[in-house]
């Protein structure tokens, strides 16, 4: 894939794009093989490859520039706003969306937060284009509260321009902190969430939740995590860590009773209201799950890049059930946690190139007790 603004230094997040995207393929692989090197060889399937453009569902754009010409994109060394208005990696739906979104911040008169200086309000611009229905969901990270009616007052304008806009909120991020988001969300719109599919499976979102940001390999992880789990066909999971529940919503698609614990509040309605039969905790997963006396027959973990730790592989160790499905993001917390679960054997891993022209991948294993 050819990138002007990788070739000129404007932008190297893209880190691999030198390299051919088979190549870059092959070394996640090898990668994953060799510091994953206590599963079987036999048990690794071939990787989940993905598109090499238009793949993300996600835009987290940094707001620079001026507030009469603000950019979105990344801000540089200097702290300079560069416009990647017109990266490759989104879709040209999504794409499509930045120009109404730039002349909102301008007619807004929304200052651009000044990282030197720590003075100004724009901070960033998150933009989401829903999977299986491409509903968006926009999110303006402010300093403060300063700009917040003048948002506000260009939603009108902003819903013609963008028929799709079904949720608008502005997230409050006074610290001055290599952070995206602060705690406070202010709603614009009178819908709190939107609806979407991964395949068959209907899910809700909702402007805090947590979303697989490449659409085509998200949807291949979460059917083979169904194809492993309807092979085994456990009469109940957990799903720790489950977020907005697509584990768990999968698994309840082959009539599998779930729980699924999330500590953000917003994301467990968001999972209650896609599936109403399933039981959805807001608590930390860790402590929770420590804290029965066992697991389900299966339990689905898909932890933040720290993996799961050694308090609760030390309780899935002594107290999990038979099989343990692990999606990670991290091979390196991947490894540690494995090895703090000896009765544990992966029958199957494999590679879903979630980050192409990086060096990331996420790993889905299927480990059953020995």
């Amino acid at each position: 894939m050819n990138c002007a603004h990788f070739e000129a230094w404007r932008c190297r997040s893209c880190g691999e794009l030198a390299q051919p995207y088979e190549r870059q393929l092959a070394a996640k692989q090898a990668r994953a093989q060799t510091l994953l090197w206590m599963i079987d060889p036999a048990a690794w399937l071939p990787s989940c490859p993905s598109p090499e453009h238009g793949f993300r569902n996600k835009a987290k754009m940094a707001i620079g520039g001026s507030t009469i010409k603000p950019t979105l994109g990344l801000l540089d060394a200097a702290g300079h706003g560069v416009d990647l208005g017109d990266c490759a990696l989104y879709p040209p739906g999504l794409a499509a969306v930045f120009e109404a979104v730039r002349t909102a911040l301008v007619a807004a008169r929304v200052p651009p937060y000044e990282l030197a200086s720590r003075r100004g309000e724009g901070k960033y611009v998150l933009l989401t284009q829903v999977p299986g229905s491409d509903d968006l969901l926009l999110r303006f990270v402010l300093r403060s509260r300063e700009a917040l009616s003048r948002l506000r007052a260009q939603l009108p304008v902003l819903r013609t321009q963008l028929p799709a806009l079904r949720v608008a909120s502005v997230n409050l991020l006074p610290e001055h902190k290599a952070v995206t988001e602060g705690a406070i969300e202010i709603l614009l719109t009178d819908e709190s969430e939107v609806h979407g599919r991964w395949g068959d499976v209907a899910f809700r979102l909702t402007p805090r939740s947590f979303l697989q940001t490449n659409t085509p390999v998200a949807t291949a992880l979460y059917a083979q995590a169904r194809d492993w789990i309807a092979r085994a066909a456990p009469a109940r999971a957990w799903d720790l860590y489950c977020g907005v529940g697509a584990f768990a919503l999968h698994a309840a698609a082959e009539g599998i009773a779930v729980t699924g614990v999330e500590s953000t509040p917003e994301a467990i309605a968001a999972a209650r209201a896609a599936h109403p039969a399933g039981d959805w905790i807001v608590a930390d997963a860790a402590a929770w799950a420590c804290a029965q006396p066992r697991a389900a027959e299966l339990v689905i973990v898909n932890p933040p890049r720290r993996g799961v730790g050694a308090v609760l592989a030390e309780w899935l160790q002594r107290h999990g059930g038979r099989w343990l499905l692990y999606c990670s993001c991290h091979p390196q917390s991947l490894a540690r946690d494995l090895a703090a679960l000896p009765a544990y054997s992966a029958r199957r891993a494999r590679v879903f190139d979630m980050f192409p022209h990086t060096t990331h991948f996420e790993t889905l294993l299927w480990l059953e007790r020995d």
